[in-house]
């Protein structure tokens, strides 16, 4: 059996006054633990001198107790190693008498089913999605991790893990560390045209984490939110998990209808957008319909949420400028993550916020987790300040077209007759619309039996589609691993 590293023994309980002798209640005390499971087959305990002067008790009664449960078998000593629960204790034993396996207990809760959560839990429970369990073909939101500058990065997260500030080190501004405040206002201002200082900053662990602090510190519950439909599945489950009434308004090819959303409810609270890259189905909102966006949300009060989760791919020409850039009543709420353009589990993201609700969203802010790693925030300030930053998202550029075309292609050879690409002019995925007939979970569930994860298209929808699709994401998949996919794909259609 193998040996079990030393870890921390649960409190002991001993009695000075009176009762039982030390030593003996020290036995029986291990005879409990290791009959309960606390104690493991293999697992080392303190030395003697260490216990000891633990329980600040004279060493003698714990070499006495020692020397006893060796004696009875409960213990044994290995050369090197110091003493460890007897490796002949079975695994039947480490259960207290009359205790019933967790199995059973486990299944009895699943079969009834009587265990109260809240209904906001409910709200949020989400049904398993096979197709999103593998690190397969056309993997949603997975960037080019293979050609993350990973030594550059790690240099800089050295540099700043040997020389952490103790600051740093300490409990930090639910706002952000202020250098990476200023070096994200920066690259804003010149690249998406936000208008913003670095007091607006205020650094999330991404996109869904803006969301939910957005949710709570804007709305009430029971007020209406326009969503996109389709939209983005996780923004619905942040709104809703506020108390949030969710207005579908479809989108077209100019981004969502905003006359429709009028209609269906003018006086809404907020609206949730992707307008540089909608999705799902990678539109771009028109200058026409921002304008109109933002005069609806002047005229009634209402804040608009802008989530700019990859505007920095776009292939048919320079990114967009944000709605926010054209906001003259600040009513936008700009939201961005630098997980889509870095890595997935850096788990860093923004969001530009209203001089004047700076104090509120500040406020919700520490509430819900107080504030983010400083660590990754030293080492993202400098990844940016020197020039890494921009130097990867020109490659990845690069990388994305041809991944893109080589998406284009394959579909057009194999799918042609099955398969409809829309929105295919930026980000790291398109959609593709299936046959009238075809159910598009089952696909995505045969593809997913084949190592390809394509995500399906009515999942994004509030309302059922009358057609369904798929989304394909390709910046975490080779050429030749978009090619094996789409032939799979074939073979599940």
């Amino acid at each position: 059996m193998k040996r079990l590293s030393a870890s921390f023994l649960p409190p002991v309980a001993l009695s000075a006054a009176g009762g039982a002798p030390m030593y003996q209640q020290l036995s029986e005390w291990f005879r409990r633990a290791i009959i309960d499971g606390q104690l493991r087959p293999g697992q080392r305990v303190p030395s003697t001198r260490a216990l000891a002067s633990e329980l600040k008790v004279s060493r003698i009664p714990v070499l006495s107790a020692y020397e006893q449960l060796l004696a009875e078998g409960y213990l044994e000593t290995f050369t090197g190693a110091g003493t460890c629960v007897a490796r002949s204790i079975p695994d039947d034993a480490s259960k207290p008498a009359g205790s019933k396996p967790k199995e059973a207990t486990s299944q009895r809760a699943r079969k009834g089913a009587t265990r109260r959560v809240s209904r906001r839990a409910i709200q949020m429970h989400a049904p398993e999605q096979t197709w999103l369990s593998n690190m397969g073909a056309f993997r949603v939101g997975l960037p080019a991790l293979d050609h993350f500058p990973s030594e550059a990065w790690s240099r800089l997260v050295n540099r700043h893990s040997r020389h952490m500030p103790l600051e740093a080190m300490a409990y930090g501004d639910p706002m952000g560390l202020l250098p990476f405040r200023e070096a994200i206002a920066e690259y804003l201002s010149t690249v998406r045209a936000v208008q913003c200082d670095a007091s607006q900053i205020l650094v999330t662990t991404g996109s869904q984490h803006s969301l939910q602090i957005c949710s709570h510190v804007l709305l009430d519950a029971g007020e209406s939110v326009w969503v996109e439909e389709p939209g983005y599945p996780g923004a619905r489950q942040a709104l809703e998990s506020a108390g949030a009434q969710l207005v579908p308004v479809p989108v077209d090819d100019e981004g969502i209808r905003v006359a429709e959303g009028m209609r269906l409810n003018r006086h809404a609270r907020a609206a949730y957008i992707t307008p540089s890259h909608q999705f799902p189905l990678g539109n771009t909102m028109s200058a026409a319909r921002r304008m109109q966006l933002l005069g609806w949300a002047a005229q009634n009060d209402a804040w608009i949420i802008e989530d700019d989760y990859d505007s920095e791919y776009r292939f048919g020409g320079r990114p967009t400028t944000s709605l926010q850039g054209l906001d003259t009543d600040a009513r936008v709420i700009y939201l961005g993550t630098f997980s889509k353009v870095m890595f997935p589990a850096l788990r860093l993201g923004y969001m530009v916020v209203p001089k004047d609700l700076v104090a509120a969203f500040y406020g919700g802010r520490d509430a819900m987790d107080t504030f983010s790693s400083a660590l990754y925030q030293l080492a993202m300030t400098d990844f940016i300040r020197e020039g890494h930053f921009a130097r990867h998202i020109r490659r990845m550029r690069v990388l994305y077209t041809k991944r893109r075309t080589a998406v284009l292609e394959a579909i057009q050879h194999h799918l042609g007759d099955k398969l409809q690409v829309i929105g295919a002019e930026a980000g790291m995925q398109l959609a593709a619309l299936l046959p009238p007939e075809v159910n598009d979970v089952d696909v995505s569930i045969k593809a997913a039996k084949q190592g390809v994860s394509v995500r399906p298209l009515s999942l994004c929808y509030l309302k059922p589609p009358t057609r369904g699709g798929l989304i394909l994401g390709y910046g975490g998949a080779t050429e030749q691993e978009i090619h094996d996919g789409i032939r799979k794909l074939k073979l599940c259609l």
